[in-house]
């Protein structure tokens, strides 16, 4: 089976949905931040911080030309990634993008409860980081549009809310029969 690409804005749960899609459907999950960190062996923050911006860009998109050609992956973006020149088209040629959206109010929460682990917005008040999402979201939607399909991801609080998504993505995205 081709790529699946999980896309959309921080806080939209790319991970913790990508991690139970993966483990009900006996797929490989593959954030592709934690890709790059692994094979530049050090973290997303000390690659801009120490390289810069552009080669942190040249290893995104080298890192996606590789897991684009894996099977039977779903592949959890960064939120950035389809932004970048060229990116989108390479998953929309190589596999299904699917925008994982979620309304601003539980972007917010769920960003103001794991702010202290995203040093982008780690010192943002909460109506800095309500303003801070609006904004990037606002320039980020026509590339997120871009995507095959979008998947309301709003309900990811619980265990339960988590299995019933992922049993949901699974009936419209996941073809088990390549």
């Amino acid at each position: 089976m081709r790529p699946v690409y999980l896309i959309g804005y921080m806080g939209c749960g790319k991970t913790t949905l990508g991690r139970a899609v993966a483990r009900c459907a006996s797929m490989r999950l593959i954030d592709l931040d934690e890709y790059i960190e692994e094979r530049e062996g050090m973290s997303v923050r000390q690659i801009f911080d120490a390289k810069g911006e552009a080669y942190f860009r040249a290893v995104e998109r080298e890192s996606l030309a590789e897991v684009s050609r894996m099977s039977d992956v779903i592949i959890a973006t960064g939120g950035g990634t389809p932004c970048q020149p060229g990116l989108m088209d390479m998953m929309l040629e190589t596999g299904t993008a699917v925008w994982l959206e979620a309304p601003i109010d539980v972007l917010h929460r769920r960003l103001i409860e794991g702010r202290a682990t995203r040093p982008l917005i780690a010192s943002l008040d909460d109506d800095e980081l309500r303003r801070f999402i609006v904004k990037a979201l606002d320039a980020r939607r026509p590339h997120y549009a871009r995507a095959a399909a979008r998947f309301d991801s709003s309900r990811l609080e619980s265990t339960a809310e988590i299995a019933d998504s992922a049993a949901r993505f699974i009936d419209q995205f996941i073809d088990h029969s390549s």
